[in-house]
């Protein structure tokens, strides 16, 4: 991954992270950007997010992709850069199978008692 992508990729991570947090109000779960994946010709950009209560991720998940048009026009105001990649919010994979890994070495622990 290039320098350029990096830095491109933390900022879009913390700007989008501002608004979430300025601009959502998700009742009794707490969000997190966990990171952002710019493609390299910076057209469009993933953004990770995981969500707890993990049951409420799906939910999460499809309220930022409905604003989402909000979301990137706030981004095209704030970033100094052309193009700003097209933003598509999806559920973080790592977050769910570290919570599946813990889960399984617990119930190992209770079994070895």
């Amino acid at each position: 991954m290039s320098n350029r992508l990096e830095k491109v990729n933390s900022l879009l991570q913390q700007e989008i992270s501002k608004i979430i947090v300025r601009d959502f109000d998700f009742h009794g779960a707490l969000i997190t950007l966990t990171h952002v994946d710019a493609s390299a010709n910076l057209i469009e950009a993933r953004a990770y997010v995981s969500v707890m209560p993990e049951d409420r991720i799906d939910q999460a998940v499809k309220a930022l992709n409905k604003d989402v048009y909000d979301i990137q026009q706030k981004l095209n105001k704030i970033l100094n850069m052309r193009p700003v990649p097209r933003i598509k919010f999806v559920k973080d994979p790592v977050i769910a199978e570290a919570a599946r890994i813990e889960g399984l070495l617990e119930s190992l622990k209770k079994e070895e008692k």
